[in-house]
């Protein structure tokens, strides 16, 4: 049986989970979150009580930055490492980098824009950072590091031409974009449930009860009907960041042709009926809570429990052989497999000539008289090196036969360059051919880009009526809502007026300041109030952002 040990570390939380494997049926053995005051005290812990100081451990990297290479895609596999470590070399250099102090990894995929083409998703993490996360755990396996927006791909059952998004909603939102079961874009929103915590931390003084906080709270939509639910009183500083989450989240979507499938997870995902929230903005794509794939069918799991710890699942079937294994950042240590090699017993590998088991061991200790293993293992040193030897000979004289068909090759070389320069002499010609495309490539821009933020704008209206119900006083009254479009420095503005009315002068301030401090307006202003009968009058105008 296989086990592994998943943990996921953000700034204020630890998730874990222990997998474990048998005749290919996955379970989750033990799991948890945990808010942490002292991070190698509460891990060390987690491992006792999960009882993984012998399994593989695998855990996500902290601070992972994530570039976009474009190589051509006919090139060989030497040629590819190289071209992709000339981009990197030049990206470093770029940004005034020290590509000695970062750990590379890549994956390759097909550009959908161009077939010709292969994109390149090169990860960097600085090496202070990975020597720091390994020494937590001591003498205990750590054998993965990965990032977490690629592992989640391994709870995820994705069908062949389906394309999907993974929303990491956590201190901040990493959207993993999978195009036909193939990772094609990582990007992270700043806006994430750090900041909540952070606003609802500062009324509760503890993490923890800002998280029951935040499972207590639900957010009411159209399919849902509002009450006066006491669990819901930070409502106010939930939505907004929601509402941040889903405007970014719409800009990286649009630049797809098709998503079949939105999967919501992480720490966001603890507040009720957000996957209610993200289908109103998305009616063309399925939006969803994701859920462990293996563990969908099983009527023994509690699906509930599972979700929560959806990134320590995913970073320990890494441990398994899940996931894409050229993302691992844990280099391995040939000093400590050869030490754990021949420190390890090897039992019962057959039977002697009377029937007997033949049993031996071994290990590095080379003092005092040499026992008959250990003197097996010199003799087998001694042919290791002198297959060296002949194998070194051997190059030398394969090397002296590859410089003379260098040498033919060098000719070959020197004709094609004198072909390339004739081709060359064509070069204004194809120049202005550019120049033309370009200019019409800029024109066909200009327009998809007037026409798509006419599209955008069409649900911001009912985005800001449902933004008001939180925010207008009982006692204030809407009497008219006005959109308009004003061009102000050159861009064009949604200008939004709005007529209330109230008994009291006092509500309809209250109401303008709220409107002022939310974000749902720009540049509020409100006329003096007008005394109609009974009720004062205002005019409050601003515009959307």
């Amino acid at each position: 049986m296989q086990e592994s040990l998943g943990i996921s570390i953000s700034n204020q939380v630890i998730k874990y989970a222990k997998v474990t494997k048998n005749n290919d049926q996955l379970d989750v053995a033990s799991f948890g979150v945990k808010f942490y005051d002292n991070l190698e005290r509460d891990l060390q812990q987690i491992i006792s009580e999960t009882n993984s100081g012998n399994i593989p451990i695998c855990i996500d990297t902290h601070n992972e930055k994530v570039n976009y290479f474009s190589i051509f895609g006919l090139l060989s596999k030497a040629d590819t490492k190289r071209t992709i470590e000339t981009e990197y070399e030049t990206l470093c250099s770029d940004k005034h980098m020290n590509p000695n102090a970062y750990e590379g990894r890549y994956i390759i995929v097909n550009d959908i824009n161009n077939k010709d083409r292969n994109r390149v998703i090169y990860f960097t993490e600085s090496k202070t950072d990975l020597e720091e996360r390994t020494a937590w755990f001591k003498n205990h396996k750590v054998t993965s590091i990965t990032p977490l927006p690629t592992s989640l791909c391994n709870i995820v059952d994705t069908k062949k031409g389906e394309n999907i998004m993974i929303v990491n909603i956590e201190d901040k939102t990493t959207v993993t974009t999978v195009l036909n079961q193939r990772v094609y874009s990582i990007d992270t929103i700043p806006n994430g449930m750090g900041e909540v915590l952070d606003k609802i931390n500062e009324k509760e003084n503890s993490y923890t009860k800002s998280y029951e906080a935040c499972k207590n709270t639900t957010i009411y939509t159209m399919e849902t009907t509002a009450t006066d639910d006491p669990n819901n009183k930070y409502l106010s500083l939930i939505i907004p960041t929601l509402f941040n989450i889903v405007q970014e989240l719409r800009k990286i979507k649009d630049s797809y042709t098709r998503i079949d499938k939105i999967y919501l997870t992480g720490l966001g995902t603890v507040i009720n009926n957000v996957d209610l929230y993200f289908q109103e903005y998305f009616k063309d794509s399925k939006c969803e809570i994701l859920k462990p794939y293996f563990a969908e069918n099983n009527s023994k799991i509690n699906i509930k429990d599972y979700i929560e710890v959806n990134s320590a699942i995913a970073l320990a079937l890494n441990g398994m052989d899940y996931g894409l294994k050229d993302l691992n950042f844990r280099s391995s240590n040939w000093k400590e497999d050869l030490n754990n090699l021949l420190h390890s017993d090897i039992k019962s590998l057959g039977k002697g000539a009377k029937g007997k088991k033949v049993s031996f061991s071994f290990d590095t200790n080379m003092s005092g008289p040499l026992k008959p293993t250990e003197l097996w293992l010199v003799r087998c040193c001694v042919t290791v090196l002198m297959i060296a030897i002949v194998y070194s000979v051997c190059s030398v004289l394969l090397g002296n036969q590859l410089s003379a068909k260098t040498a033919q090759a060098q000719s070959v070389i020197d004709d094609t360059t004198s072909q390339i320069n004739k081709l060359n002499s064509n070069e204004s010609s194809i120049n202005r051919k550019i120049s033309d495309f370009e200019r019409v490539t800029t024109n066909l821009q200009n327009a998809s880009s007037s026409i798509a933020l006419k599209q955008g704008r069409k649900n911001e209206i009912p985005t800001l009526l449902n933004q008001i119900v939180y925010t207008i006083p009982k006692n204030v009254q809407l009497t008219s809502i006005k959109d308009t479009e004003t061009e102000v420095d050159g861009e064009t503005k949604q200008h939004i007026s709005i007529v209330a009315q109230s008994k009291q002068y006092e509500q309809l301030a209250y109401f303008k300041a709220k409107l002022s401090n939310s974000g749902y307006l720009l540049n509020v202003t409100s006329t003096e109030g007008t005394k109609t009968g009974e009720y004062v009058v205002v005019t409050i105008e601003g515009d959307l952002p």
